[in-house]
C-alpha cells in the first residue's frame, strides 16, 4: 500500500513539475540576434570570456537568464540585453539554444 501511495505522489509531482524548453525555438532563433554578437550564432563562443551556450540544458539557460534579468545575478554584458524579455521570450530563447549542437 505504501508503494502504490509513494507511487501517486511521485506522479502527481512530475505531472506538476514546470516543463522546461517549452519555448518555441524558432522564435528563439529570431529574438537570439542580440546573443549571437557574443555567444556565435552557432552558440559557440569565439572567446574565452563568453560561455558557450549551444547544448546548455534549457533548465539552466531559463535560470541563469531570468537571474540577469530580475538582477539577481550581475554582469553589465548581460543586463540590458536582458531586461526586456518576457518569460516566453527566455523559454523560446532556452529551447533554440538547447537545441543547437544536439
Amino acid at each position: 500500500m505504501k508503494k502504490i501511495i509513494l507511487g501517486v505522489l511521485l506522479a502527481s509531482a512530475c505531472a506538476a513539475a514546470p516543463a522546461f524548453a517549452a519555448g518555441d525555438a524558432a522564435a528563439g532563433k529570431a529574438k537570439a540576434g542580440v546573443c549571437f554578437a557574443c555567444h556565435g550564432p552557432d552558440g559557440i563562443s569565439k572567446t574565452d570570456t563568453n560561455p558557450n551556450l549551444a547544448g546548455q540544458k534549457a533548465a539552466y539557460l531559463v535560470a541563469q537568464l531570468k537571474a540577469f534579468r530580475d538582477g539577481k545575478r550581475v554582469n553589465p554584458m548581460m543586463t540590458a540585453p536582458t531586461k526586456p524579455l518576457t518569460d516566453a521570450d527566455i523559454d523560446n530563447l532556452a529551447a533554440f539554444f538547447s537545441g543547437l549542437g544536439k
